[in-house]
């Protein structure tokens, strides 16, 4: 008997001491990805989240939301798949003024709280990133089973009867009643399983990884919290006087329950008992009970993630600044902005003023000089801002805006579709943004380059013409310098400004500094001599 006891307590403490040992790797997982990321390594080592690109997304690709080395990957510091999604969603339009100030002020609250986000970021003992927020919310929603309370009675007396004959068996040598219990019950069981089987299925599969979920809302219910929405975010994960993690930990004990179904020795006597049946039934009582509140528990969990993702940026990058917003036209005004994925020390900063009569800015340049990482930086700042997060500025003051974008257009051998077709669809898809009811941001590159000059001349003008009209603002890059003639045509609203490059010791060089008025010199022909493509 010592000995029983002896192997259970060490066995009990072998696996809390495996439990601590894996809190303490995934604490130096965390504290090694921010290292990582403050040093620039970090690109490919984490989730990129390329499964919500969408191509026809008017900016995602353009501006590098998605992927390896992406915005994603650089503020992903998630648990569940409901922080990723959250935050996609988030990357992917812009948020009310109001709405932005509300995440500030949770942002900059948590930035000061590394235990917080630790606790967040080793919490539960399963795979990197958990959980099925879809599935659950699904599973929460289904049709509820007709009559389960009469099933799970006559259930229970059913193997109670059993059980009753089998001691009657043992006892007085009487057979026949566990004989017709058996028969009457293995029929019933096979009736039960088969319009259960639907829930079993579903229950199975949605309910994966709830001690990852349960783990995550305790964290979040004990924080004394001082700002107001993480308090109502708090607030929402009360069910009736009952702890979210408390439900979702009864849960996971009622499938866990269910599990063990497939064990040898259930599985002997499930057809006998209801084993299987009464689980299931226990497990749509708890549906029925706080199904409800699914949605709003993982809402709650992916914000929370959210904006505890984009504290770490904040804490990271103490030097970024909190965007300011302002109301009427569209306006971005920015001081020494600069590309937020380039390393600190090489991105280099520059002035952004659009807005108070300046609608357009029309970029020339030689090739490598800037234009487009420049163009890429203030549209990822645009982005961060309408998502609570700081910028990559010494300071910037804008509008709600709608941000477009025509960069990275690809044509598509499968679809038949060609790079000019493809642009031009994807200005359409611009040009229909700005008759909405958001202010416009649209980013340009190389417009129209996949036609004559006098076309794309003309195709320019009329449309940038558009796009002022209805009041947009946005930057326009071109190695074509006949299209900085644009802005001699829409009265003073639109102003040429350039990236230069230089020779130093026969080395051609870019300082990537924005420059009033139209470039005057070009590099195509010495890079092509550089890489030995023509002769000198």
């Amino acid at each position: 008997m010592a000995t029983l006891v002896a192997f259970v307590f060490f066995g009990v403490m072998h696996e809390g001491l495996l439990s601590r040992i894996r809190k303490v790797e995934a604490l130096i997982d965390f504290y090694e990805r921010g290292l990582a990321r403050l040093e620039d390594r970090w690109a490919g080592a984490g989730e990129g989240g390329e499964a919500y690109m969408d191509e026809a997304h008017p900016y995602a690709r353009d501006l590098d939301l998605f992927g390896r080395g992406s915005v994603f990957e650089l503020l992903c510091t998630f648990r569940t798949r409901a922080g990723q999604e959250t935050l996609a969603q988030w990357l992917r339009g812009p948020a009310s003024p109001e709405e932005v100030k509300t995440r500030q002020g949770a942002v900059q609250e948590l930035k000061d709280r590394t235990g917080f986000r630790e606790e967040l970021f080793t919490a539960g003992n399963g795979a990197r990133i958990g959980l099925r927020p879809k599935l659950l919310a699904a599973w929460a929603e289904r049709e509820f089973l007709a009559k389960p309370r009469t099933i799970a009675v006559g259930a229970m007396v059913l193997a109670a009867l059993w059980v009753g004959g089998i001691v009657l068996a043992f006892t007085s040598r009487v057979y026949w009643p566990v004989l017709l219990m058996s028969l009457v019950n293995v029929g019933l069981n096979r009736d039960f399983a088969k319009r259960l089987r639907s829930s079993i299925s579903s229950t199975e599969a949605a309910t994966g990884d709830l001690d990852l979920l349960a783990s995550v809302l305790r964290i979040i219910e004990k924080e004394n919290f001082r700002c107001g929405r993480l308090r109502e975010l708090q607030k929402s994960l009360d069910a009736g006087g009952i702890a979210a993690s408390a439900a979702i930990k009864r849960l996971d004990r009622i499938t866990g329950y269910l599990e063990h179904r497939e064990n040898l020795l259930f599985r002997m006597v499930d057809r006998f008992l209801f084993y299987t049946v009464l689980c299931a039934l226990k497990a749509e009582a708890w549906r029925k009970k706080f199904g409800a509140m699914i949605p709003t528990w993982l809402a709650a969990v992916g914000e929370t993630e959210s904006l505890a993702a984009l504290s770490c940026y904040a804490f990271e990058h103490p030097q970024d600044a909190w965007p300011e917003f302002c109301d009427g036209g569209a306006r971005f005004e920015a001081e020494m902005l600069a590309h937020p994925l380039l390393p600190e020390k090489q991105a280099v900063q520059n002035d952004v003023r659009l807005g108070d009569g300046l609608q357009l800015m029309i970029l020339s340049g030689p090739n490598m000089s800037g234009k487009s990482t420049f163009v890429r930086g203030v549209g990822i700042n645009a982005v961060l801002a309408q998502c609570g997060a700081p910028v990559r500025a010494r300071s910037l003051r804008l509008s709600r805006l709608a941000v477009g974008a025509s960069i990275c257009v690809l044509d598509s051998l499968q679809g038949g579709v060609s790079r000019f077709y493809a642009e031009i669809r994807r200005l359409k898809m611009i040009a229909d943004l700005t008759r909405g009811p958001i202010p416009v941001l649209f980013l340009l590159d190389e417009l129209l380059g996949g036609t004559n000059s006098h076309d794309r001349l003309q195709g320019s003008e009329l449309l940038v013409g558009t796009f002022i009209e209805q009041g947009a603002i946005g930057l326009v890059t071109t190695h074509d310098l006949a299209l900085a003639r644009i802005a001699e045509g829409v009265n003073g609203r639109a102003r040429n400004f350039h990236f230069e490059d230089h020779i130093e010791d026969g080395k051609l060089l870019f300082d990537f500094k924005l420059r009033e008025g139209v470039v005057q010199s070009s590099n195509a022909l010495r890079l092509m001599e550089s890489i030995g493509l023509l002769k000198k």
